[in-house]
């Protein structure tokens, strides 16, 4: 009985390989050309693949050996010449792959962070006002389209040039995605609290409603001021000095789950900050408030 099905079950056994080789093949296939489409080398993809399958086709059927032949031979230097064609399309490809949170390091996103830190301190004693949100898990896709697509390398000198006050872009907010800048110029969502201190102006109200509506972190530099802030989980903290702001970003993006609950409660000692999820917090400016990096419950109404 067992002779009697064997080649009945070696039948399916193939086919059901088969089967899955091909679904492999054409996700692959699908997925190749959903990223390459729009590029500048899709036409060529697209007529390189044309002339191959259709010289191959026509010398299967007509059995034309020596054509067959020169399509092997040159099929190794037809693949070479894709690899140089889509070398920047590659080259992104891996960029993307190798910036994904399962290949990165702590030691990159602590250079992240001291490359944000940097960067809004030099904005903070430029005097330019400046409202960047680091994407996380929640796409902001719909509020990077309302501003201007960049799809920069992140760089200091970059956003300097954004929001210095005479150009177009300094009244919008930066979107960074990776070590991307994605869009500038873009339209943030106003927080519709109204128990927040008056002093709060436009800026910080965008940067505390876009993370009441995503996960992601919102840095903020006032224009008025220079006050360096932070908006995340529908929280805001205000007055941030150099080691604070960094230690605090530090906290939200690397999230070391051996040391994030003893991070957040030594910071909390030392700076009257929450761990978060707290309600939003303000504070008052330098002269009549508390010392740099204290936070204040926000005035509520009688």
């Amino acid at each position: 009985m067992k002779d009697l099905f064997s080649p009945l079950f070696g039948m399916i056994h193939e086919y059901w390989t088969a089967g899955i080789e091909i679904l492999i093949v054409s996700s692959i296939l699908y997925y190749i050309y959903l990223y390459l489409r729009g590029t500048h080398g899709a036409r060529i993809l697209i007529g390189v693949a044309l002339v191959f399958l259709t010289l191959s086709f026509i010398s299967q059927v007509l059995d034309l050996e020596v054509l067959g032949w020169l399509l092997k031979s040159f099929s190794v230097f037809l693949a070479i010449a894709l690899v140089v064609i889509f070398q920047p399309e590659l080259r992104r490809a891996l960029n993307e792959l190798g910036s994904h949170r399962f290949f990165t390091t702590a030691l990159q996103r602590r250079e992240a962070v001291e490359e944000l830190t940097d960067a809004m301190f030099d904005l903070s004693s430029k005097g330019f006002g400046a409202l960047i949100a680091l994407e996380r898990d929640v796409s902001l896709k719909s509020f990077s389209e309302s501003g201007i697509t960049l799809d920069a390398e992140f760089s200091k000198e970059l956003l300097l040039t954004i929001f210095h006050p005479k150009t177009v872009l300094h009244d919008g907010g930066v979107i960074v995605q990776g070590e991307r800048v994605v869009a500038a110029g873009c339209i943030f969502p106003l927080t519709q609290r109204d128990d927040l201190d008056r002093t709060i102006g436009l800026r910080h109200r965008a940067g505390l409603g876009l993370s009441e509506e995503s996960d992601s972190i919102v840095l903020v530099v006032s224009e008025e001021s220079g006050q360096v802030s932070i908006c995340h989980s529908g929280v805001i903290e205000r007055n941030l000095n150099v080691e604070r702001f960094s230690k605090r970003l530090s906290q939200l993006l690397l999230a070391e789950e051996n040391h994030a609950t003893d991070s957040a409660t030594q910071l909390e000692g030392e700076t009257g900050l929450p761990a978060g999820g707290h309600g939003s917090l303000v504070s008052h400016s330098p002269k009549s408030g508390p010392a740099s990096g204290a936070q204040v419950p926000a005035r509520k109404k009688p």
